[in-house]
């Protein structure tokens, strides 16, 4: 219910309603309490009361329980008893438009980023990397950028590793040494968190911020993500969310302090936030709080105890629902007196002593007022919800979700041209220029062989056909010769017979004559064919 003048109604004490201010509803808040003190429950009416003055809100479903604010509620005996604690006649049981999400895709509508949208930074977080590897992860992201290379979702992050790594000594003049030992550990991460099954986060279409900030006629609508399985990786819960609340801050336009917000944003198991962060990434979400009220954004966070938060945070946090506390040790108990310190003290009763002593549903509860300073702490029982307390069915989930204005906006994957694509393009153009330059170069090599082996053989034909020559002017000149032996023997041998050794003696020298003609013509005539 709400009232200009009285604000938002949302719990009732001993002196009447009390009510959030519309103008301080974005200077956040914290719903603190032990498990089974009614935290849900407190998160629904407060995410219901600003749906129905139009105030969109975002808000993590843990066990599914918030579901039911999509459905009207029922009376129940618990209701029938506070219906006139409130001066509450006849309740208007009403449902809030919902749109589910799911980051894995199962339980509603994905919610996507880029590995760019994501930053080094919260991935460094996300991950888990000491310095130095937070160091190689900034370089690898300015390298892409320089580059013109889009880091969409995990295998580009991959590739530009692997590139990175490959041309190390091009980098580390410029941006500073880039070991493979870090690379490594980088990618090693990456692999973790793909079994998480963060690479279906990874991608696009991205979420578009502005789908938070819708309404349906005069209520704004109720972003429910389903957190059941998301929960199991805190990192990656607390990661995403930071990530929520960063391009709420980086995207939405100043507006200062509105008559009511513009969204409201539920983060549930905060301490899951600030666990294992480093200091300057809690600086960073202390500025974020600090700046995003300007954007006309409220953050609520919930969790067990104000000791989660740290201090420079809690202080910032000025409309306060403190359910009860369990004191059963030292550390327990000095929990319970910093909660109560952080109220401004009621005379009528011990702040501390109150927590330890509230029932279900009753809570310690303190908001701003219209000038912006903490109201005197009530103790007070917060309103019930007017929507369906607890989970709904699997098919009411699946209705809402294809009935959503944004039904196939996001339930599909694209895989556009990015990094991993024009890595993968050159490096394929690469292997095969040098598979060509390979191939041109063993050609080359066996067109030497081959010159080689064809020069020798030339040289072996060449000295074969002289070869040749030689032995057929040898056998001439041997043939010439033996007849002409036989044809000087054979004038003597005669000359002898008939006209004794004188004649014998002429023919002989006759016949050698002849002879020598003979073989002088058999060599000119070998020579000259």
């Amino acid at each position: 219910m709400y009232d200009k003048e009285r604000g938002l109604y949302i719990a009732h004490c001993d002196n009447g309603p009390i009510s959030i201010c519309g103008k301080m509803a974005n200077r956040h808040g914290l719903v603190a309490g032990a498990t089974g003190t009614g935290k849900t429950v407190t998160l629904q009416v407060l995410a219901e009361t600003f749906c129905q003055v139009g105030v969109p809100c975002f808000m993590a479903d843990m066990k599914g329980d918030l579901s039911g604010i999509s459905q009207p509620g029922r009376l129940s005996g618990f209701i029938e008893k506070r219906m006139p604690e409130f001066g509450i006649e006849n309740p208007e049981f009403q449902s809030c438009p919902v749109r589910f999400f799911d980051v894995f895709g199962e339980q509603g509508h994905p919610m996507r980023a880029t590995i760019s949208q994501m930053g080094p930074d919260l991935l460094a977080r996300l991950m888990e990397l000491n310095e130095t590897q937070a160091g190689v992860l900034n370089i690898v992201f300015r390298v892409a950028d320089e580059r013109g290379l889009l880091l969409i979702d995990l295998k580009d992050l991959r590739a530009m590793l692997d590139y990175v790594a490959k041309n190390a000594a091009q980098f580390t003049t410029s941006y500073g040494n880039v070991s493979a030992t870090s690379v490594g550990a980088i990618q090693r991460a990456l692999l973790s968190l793909e079994n998480q099954g963060a690479d279906k986060f990874f991608g696009e279409p991205s979420f578009d911020i502005y789908d938070l900030l819708q309404c349906e006629g005069t209520k704004g609508i109720m972003n429910v993500l389903a957190a059941d399985k998301l929960m199991l990786q805190p990192k990656l819960y607390s990661t995403f969310l930071l990530w929520l609340m960063s391009e709420l801050y980086a995207t939405l336009p100043e507006v200062g302090d509105m008559e009511l917000p513009k969204l409201i944003f539920f983060f549930d198991e905060a301490h899951m936030l600030f666990d294992g962060t480093s200091k300057a990434m809690v600086d960073k979400i202390e500025q974020v709080i600090r700046l995003i009220r300007s954007k006309g954004v409220g953050i609520y966070f919930i969790t067990q105890s104000p000791t989660d938060i740290p201090e420079n945070i809690l202080g910032q946090l000025g409309n306060r629902i403190q359910h009860a506390l369990r004191a059963y040790t030292p550390k327990d108990q000095k929990a319970v007196r910093t909660a109560a310190d952080t109220f401004r003290p009621n005379p009528a009763f011990n702040t501390a002593d109150a927590i330890m002593n509230l029932e279900t549903g009753e809570a310690l509860v303190s908001f701003l007022d219209e000038k912006g300073a903490p109201a005197v702490v009530e103790r007070a029982k917060i309103l019930f919800p007017l929507s369906q307390i607890g989970a709904i069915s699997d098919s009411q989930r699946d209705e809402i979700i294809k009935r959503s204005r944004i039904w196939g906006r996001y339930d599909h994957p694209i895989d556009r041209e990015s990094a991993f694509e024009v890595l993968l393009a050159e490096s394929e153009k690469a292997a095969k220029e040098a598979e060509e330059a390979a191939a041109a170069e063993e050609a080359a090599k066996q067109q030497a062989i081959q010159e080689k082996e064809q020069a020798k053989a030339d040289k072996e034909a060449e000295k074969k056909k002289k070869g040749g020559i030689g032995s057929k002017i040898l056998k001439g000149v041997l043939t010439a010769i033996t007849g002409a032996v036989a044809t000087s023997v054979g004038s003597a041998v005669v000359g002898e017979k008939f006209n004794g050794k004188k004649t014998a003696k002429r023919a002989a020298k006759n016949a050698t004559s002849s002879a020598t003609r003979t073989i002088t013509r058999s060599l000119l005539g070998n020579l000259i064919k």
